[in-house]
């Protein structure tokens, strides 16, 4: 197929940080374009935010459901390939369904769903479709944590025995939700769902305890605080974890830790050596052995693994981050799709991306730990 993807956005209009996001990642290969969209609740935000990218007034939708039932009755050259879906919670898990009920696949925001019911429903839409989902954990872009799953997964150092993952912010500090829209829904239940911080970014955080070490979380203590005079949600949060193998972890998400901006981090302690790595200092992961001496492993560097140097795009010392992630989900994705509208099998390696089954286990996480942060019980076994 010798063109471009094309892309169509429901949300990420005006006000919308996460938008203009998604729409720089997904274009910084040349493979997508965005054709389309409904990028507000609002009509005429939608029409406004269309018209600051420059789409035709006919590709700009007031709502969702007009822009799916209009882009699949458009001829297959003309209509959109896929949807990305950047709205807030609430509304992932009904747009979603409608999308892949259209006919098209989809690339969504975490978390997947406000439930880990609708996110089984979902799982099992995908399955019956046959459609590609794409959950963007932009985090597990970046080519040092693809570093270092490779080396926990591929046995170097041994069998996995402690995880530290962590994840501090503060700019929740204060009440900032009666001015700030961003705020404002990530603290309404109603639309953030049964959790604030651990929905927002402690999801990041087991997604990334996950992704690198190939273990499975089986149970969990947990401790949930708010802190913020009168806020409904969780502002901060700690959790002991079990996993699979018999490791053990903590995990640490905050949104009141003053001073601190999206610094998640992983330290993972095996058997024969160690890494560490932090998202606020991509491009470097800190590697300790049990016999050797310390290493630090740079972005782009001879001797990396394979999936480290296809993630990275420009020589070492330049910086390279969140963006950068987020356009490796993409051009994975993109990679994935052309082969699926090829009428091929889509290759097991080029799905390297979160899929709708890393959803299914984000939503298990959520609902175990709010579960198991009201709970008297100490251990809360997860299950997803």
């Amino acid at each position: 197929m010798q063109r471009k993807l094309r892309m169509g956005m429901i949300g990420g209009g005006r006000g919308a940080m996460i938008g203009g996001v998604h729409r720089i990642a997904a274009q910084l290969d040349g493979q997508i374009e965005l054709v389309c969209g409904a990028f507000s609740r609002s009509a005429e935000n939608s029409k406004a935010s269309g018209r600051d990218l420059f789409l035709p007034d006919d590709r700009i939708y007031g709502s969702y459901q007009k822009m799916l039932a209009a882009e699949a009755a458009l001829p297959e050259g003309d209509r959109m390939d896929f949807v990305t879906i950047v709205t807030p919670n609430d509304s992932h898990f009904p747009i979603a369904m409608a999308a892949l009920d259209a006919g098209f696949d989809v690339v969504c925001d975490k978390p997947m769903t406000l439930t880990l019911a609708h996110a089984r429903k979902l799982e099992k839409k995908v399955a019956d479709t046959g459609l590609l989902f794409c959950l963007t954990h932009n985090y597990t872009g970046y080519p040092m944590v693809k570093e270092a799953r490779e080396l926990v997964r591929g046995g170097a150092m041994g069998k996995v025995r402690r995880l530290v993952v962590e994840y501090p912010q503060g700019w929740l500090a204060t009440a900032l939700e009666k001015d700030n829209k961003q705020a404002g829904w990530r603290t309404d239940p109603k639309r953030a769902g049964a959790s604030c911080c651990m929905g927002d970014i402690g999801s990041h955080a087991e997604n990334l305890a996950e992704y690198v070490t190939g273990l499975r979380i089986k149970e969990m203590c947990a401790d949930l605080a708010t802190f913020v005079k009168g806020r409904k949600l969780d502002d901060d949060g700690s959790v002991l974890l079990r996993f699979n193998n018999g490791a053990r972890g903590i995990l640490w998400a905050s949104q009141i830790a003053i001073g601190r901006e999206n610094g998640l981090n992983i330290r993972v302690f095996c058997e024969r050596g160690a890494l560490e790595w932090h998202q606020q200092e991509p491009n470097t992961l800190v590697v300790d052995w049990t016999d050797k001496p310390r290493e630090l492993r740079r972005t782009a560097t001879p001797f990396l693994g394979a999936a480290a140097s296809a993630a990275a795009r420009i020589p070492p010392g330049h910086p390279e981050g969140f963006l950068e992630g987020f356009a490796n989900l993409y051009r994975n994705f993109a990679d994935a799709l052309r082969q699926r509208m090829a009428g091929k099998k889509v290759r097991e390696a080029t799905v390297d991306y979160p899929t709708v089954q890393d959803g299914v286990r984000g939503m298990a996480f959520l609902e175990t730990v709010v579960r198991a942060g009201s709970s008297k019980q100490k251990w809360i076994a997860m299950k997803g």
